[in-house]
């Protein structure tokens, strides 16, 4: 298993961070600073550089510091032995990133060459908020761990959208509805196969993962909740039956926007019956399922960034966190308001950490 961590990392003009350079080879870097100093910010650079998004907006280049018209960074990246610069660089509404100075194939291309996960407070949706936070929570790890999973959502979207477009400006007989209805039924299939080996890799893991960070006594389940039949002749006849109903809706009534990552707490659904500490136990663990998914998908250990999970969760549940952080060796970034709390002499002396203060922008070694 190959171990990938950030050396070096450039910013210029990503939020309140005008321009800043760190040396970052250490194995846990724990960013400190007060609220609103810019220790996020450098998560999302980091984020930005291996990924091209950001996990703070829907676009990019929303993350551009306020005035300016442009940002850049640039991250030197050691894989296994292998050092590789990744640069990103937003302007006049372009995002443009290389790998070692060369355009690569594709930004799905970028991203898979530097898998990271992040854990930040908006993650608590994962168990708290609606579907559509898991289906991404899927589609995410289905991007890692499968071929075609984000073609196959393209596709589908493209396809589900030109269907119900035409039932709302042509009615339920439109002579066309056929062939964009075996395109849905096709690709929506293809999707759905795509999320269920994601889940397939992460619910073992997830379950056994929250056994440690909640009780013994507590079980959490999950699957893969699908509303649409699993064969394609199935699912043409379900969309055929359902035009009139989807056209006065507006969206289809079955399809993979309509499914879900089913999570049962002792058998009832944890959106409904989860305590405060339970939802963060269930959001931590599918997110040590995560990375063991990635770690198996891609020969990697997958650089973890962690915003101010300390104020998440409380002493019990930071010590077996920390106690599986220290059995995966892999580099992690956390932010915190209050580094004496961050318990990492555990990981033994093999471990290395650096501490930053973060200040209105500024990044200084404590």
């Amino acid at each position: 298993m190959r171990r990938l961590s950030v050396e070096q990392l450039s910013v210029t003009n990503i939020r309140n961070l005008e321009r800043v350079t760190l040396e970052l080879g250490a194995d846990i870097v724990v960013l400190a600073g007060p609220n609103g100093s810019g220790k996020t910010s450098l998560l999302e650079a980091l984020y930005l550089v291996c990924t091209s998004k950001s996990f703070r907006a829907a676009r990019p280049l929303e993350s551009i510091t306020h005035g300016q018209t442009e940002a850049h960074v640039r991250g030197q990246l050691l894989d296994g032995t292998v050092r590789r610069t990744h640069r990103l660089t937003l302007k006049e509404g372009v995002r443009t990133v290389r790998l070692d100075e060369k355009r690569p194939v594709s930004l799905a291309t970028y991203a898979l060459a530097s898998p990271v996960v992040i854990f930040h407070p908006g993650e608590l949706a994962l168990s708290m908020g609606p579907a559509t936070e898991r289906r991404q929570f899927l589609d995410r790890v289905a991007f890692y761990t499968t071929q075609g999973g984000t073609k196959a959502l393209d596709d589908y979207a493209r396809a589900h959208r030109a269907r119900q477009k035409l039932l709302e400006s042509r009615g339920v007989d439109a002579a066309d509805l056929d062939p964009w209805e075996a395109l849905v039924a096709r690709h929506g299939l293809e999707l759905m196969q795509a999320r269920q080996h994601a889940a397939s890799a992460i619910v073992a893991a997830m379950e056994h993962a929250f056994e440690q960070f909640a009780s013994p006594q507590l079980t959490l389940r999950g699957r893969y909740a699908a509303t649409a039949p699993d064969d394609e002749e199935s699912y043409l006849t379900m969309l055929q039956n359902s035009r009139a109903v989807d056209m006065r809706r507006g969206s289809s009534r079955i399809g993979p926007h309509r499914d879900d990552l089913e999570l049962l707490l002792g058998g009832q659904p944890l959106r409904q019956v989860g305590s405060q500490g339970q939802h963060r136990a269930a959001v931590l663990a599918l997110k040590v399922a995560e990375i063991g998914a990635l770690e198996r998908a891609r020969g990697t250990k997958p650089i973890l960034l962690l915003d101010d999970v300390s104020s998440e969760l409380d002493a019990e549940r930071s010590r077996a966190f920390f106690a599986f952080l220290q059995r995966e060796h892999g580099q992690v970034f956390l932010t915190t308001t209050r580094p004496e709390w961050i318990e990492t002499g555990t990981f033994g002396s093999a471990c290395t950490r650096l501490d930053l203060g973060v200040d209105r922008g500024a990044v200084t070694r404590m």
